[in-house]
């Protein structure tokens, strides 16, 4: 199968853990080295951010990122792309109008993808596949007056999960999300994002070594928070719930580099808070790291924490799991999936320190339990969350709509539609059809 992928701001060569870079990245790169690796042939179509960029470079074997011209060849804010989505579209659509350069799927990362996807695929005849990865809506009820996004994103939502042929969603808390925004549940598909369960495994050496510093030193927690380092990621909750651990140790993992950590806004105000609760000197911060770093880090934790006000789904607690480590996290959107609560991990309220804390003291306790969490969260992610699990059943998605063909009706190759700005982009009023590694090094997300 011919796929075209489009990730506007999210390219898969991009090095992570920047305020716009995150497990976008990673999805997008591992899903298409997958696809790739058994035989489609895949492009990624990203905007240049650098005039330097040659247009098209090799990522893994089948897979071609495709450095589009939309917009000022530079580093352009995430919510300041959306001016550039009809020029992208209209880049897609004049590649596309050539049947033999035409792919047979395109699948939109994103929701401003998915209006360049709207630009160019349906007056093709070509079916468009979306994935959200982050909604606007969810994000507004959370953030609130300090949400950057653009103040059309949620209309524009809509009008997406109404006019695209098929809906990927990464977790079953968004599908309802989704169908409060207009989607049709019948052309919404549920497939988590993926792990990497060959680069992220559990170290026998390392857990062995984990045990005895642990009955050497009974109570004592190693903890660790991967992310980048915004507010909403709920790093805050974690280093106020220490007072109640006083054996316990956090490092946080992801933002900028290491020696540039103290000019970092959000790293100034989570020290002042450490300090503040008299828990400074066991609080560590380590700045950008890569997967392979990431990977250590996990090995040398006894609990990887993961405590977001919200989460779309969220890389981290597979990794961990793949890592056989247990996680403690908040109780919200993909967590509810990914961590079976008492079976794979802990699940707490949200941005609440006390029963963060009531969860953590529990492995402090008990270190068993924590190593029988691991252990099951490692078999749950080699079964459900490997890439080669995540690609079969993506492209389950692809088949089912390319079977169904474009609902737009129009034959594929023939005549695009207007150059119209997205918000004129019509949504779609026929009856839906019936449902039937080569990465730059990276930093934490």
């Amino acid at each position: 199968m011919k796929i075209a992928m489009i990730s506007e701001h999210a390219s898969p060569l991009a090095a992570l853990g920047g305020v716009d870079a995150g497990g976008q990245n990673v999805h997008v790169a591992s899903l298409a080295t997958r696809l790739g690796a058994q035989g489609h042939e895949v492009e990624v179509y990203t905007r240049r951010d650098d005039a330097t960029l040659p247009e098209r470079v090799p990522l893994a074997r089948g897979v071609e990122v495709v450095h589009v011209d939309a917009g000022p060849p530079r580093a352009v804010p995430k919510d300041e792309l959306l001016p550039h989505m009809d020029a992208f579209g209209a880049d897609l659509r004049r590649r596309w109008s050539d049947p033999d350069a035409a792919p047979d799927v395109v699948h939109a990362h994103f929701w401003m993808s998915g209006i360049a996807g709207l630009v160019s695929a349906p007056g093709l005849g070509i079916p468009l596949v979306q994935t959200f990865h982050a909604l606007g809506s969810v994000k507004r009820r959370h953030q609130g007056p300090r949400d950057t996004s653009p103040a059309e994103r949620v209309a524009r939502e809509r009008l997406l999960c109404r006019a695209v042929d098929r809906i990927v969603a990464t977790c079953t808390d968004e599908v309802a999300e989704l169908v409060a925004l207009g989607a049709d549940p019948d052309r919404v598909d549920v497939v988590p994002c993926g792990v990497d369960v060959g680069r992220f495994r559990p170290d026998p050496a390392r857990a062995e070594h984990q045990r005895e510093r642990r009955r050497e030193e009974p109570g004592t927690l190693r903890l660790l928070t991967v992310g980048r380092l915004v507010e909403r990621k709920g790093v805050d909750t974690v280093i106020e719930a220490l007072p109640a651990l006083p054996s316990a140790e956090l490092v946080v993992a992801g933002g900028p580099a290491a020696d540039r950590l103290d000019q970092d806004e959000e790293v100034q105000r989570l020290r002042a808070l450490a300090d503040a609760l008299g828990v400074g000197d066991r609080v560590r911060f380590v700045g950008s790291v890569t997967q392979d770093e990431v990977r250590d880090h996990m090995h040398a934790a006894d609990v990887v924490v993961c405590d977001p006000w919200y989460e779309p789904f969220g890389i981290v607690p597979l990794e961990a799991a793949a890592c056989g480590r247990p996680v403690v996290g908040a109780a919200v959107g993909g967590l509810l999936d990914s961590v079976v609560d008492g079976r794979t991990g802990l699940l707490v309220p949200p941005r609440d320190p006390g029963a963060l804390a009531a969860a953590l003291q529990r492995l402090a306790d008990d270190p068993a339990l924590g190593e029988r969490l691991g252990s099951a969260a490692r078999v749950r992610a080699e079964r459900l969350y490997s890439w080669t699990a995540v690609a079969a059943s993506t492209l389950e998605s692809y088949e089912r709509v390319v079977a169904t063909g474009s609902r737009s009706g129009r034959p594929r190759g023939t005549a695009a539609v207007p150059t119209d700005v997205p918000s004129e982009v019509p949504a779609r009023t026929t009856a839906p059809a019936p449902a039937a590694g080569a990465l730059r090094a990276v930093s934490a997300r």
